[in-house]
């Protein structure tokens, strides 16, 4: 599970639909590692050299060894100025590195070489604006991107997601509904 909420005080309706994910995973059997992004100090990458000949930042290397032994990946992250926040962005291209993320020499055909195959993920995305608004009108964009372009180009399928609009409304009612729905697919590792 990849906490991808910035804010390192916590708190933020992401992390509770994190921690109901969670503990009801580990209640049916599953075991859950988790990495919190704002917990991380690393750089940003700045060249396409860096990416593909630099060092990972030695305290990414445990989210990587995670994100290889798992074999779902939640990834959980509020929407920031229609896209996720930069600090996922920035660790997603430090650990999806050439020979990790996919094959550093797989030829020609750049779709034939994805290294993490075999696992499956869910993106879990919070916002302000109505859910229905965001994947209608702005056809869930960034989200679309993330799965293609980044989870399903290095081998995650199938990728799931799971939109929940107007946090900043939301009643009480609609938040244990959500929470108890993160609760079932926790359970059955989904």
């Amino acid at each position: 599970m990849i906490q991808g909420h910035p804010d390192p005080a916590g708190g933020h309706f992401c992390h509770a639909l994190a921690q109901s994910y969670a503990d009801a995973a580990a209640a049916a059997g599953h075991q859950v590692r988790r990495v919190e992004l704002a917990q991380l100090d690393f750089p940003l990458l700045r060249s396409q050299a860096e990416w593909e000949h630099g060092e990972l930042p030695p305290v990414l290397l445990q989210a990587q060894q995670d994100i290889a032994w798992c074999q779902h990946l939640m990834l959980l992250f509020p929407l920031w100025l229609g896209d996720m926040p930069a600090l996922l962005k920035g660790f997603l291209e430090q650990v999806a590195r050439p020979g990790f993320a996919f094959k550093k020499d797989g030829g020609p055909n750049p779709f034939g070489q994805k290294n993490l195959g075999g696992r499956s993920a869910r993106v879990l995305v919070t916002m302000g604006m109505p859910a229905l608004v965001y994947r209608f009108v702005f056809r869930a964009h960034s989200v679309k991107s993330l799965e293609r372009n980044v989870l399903g180009f290095v081998g995650f399928a199938p990728v799931r997601e799971t939109l929940i609009g107007g946090i900043g409304s939301i009643s009480e009612a609609d938040r244990l509904k959500h929470l108890s729905r993160m609760a079932a697919l926790g359970r059955k590792g989904e």
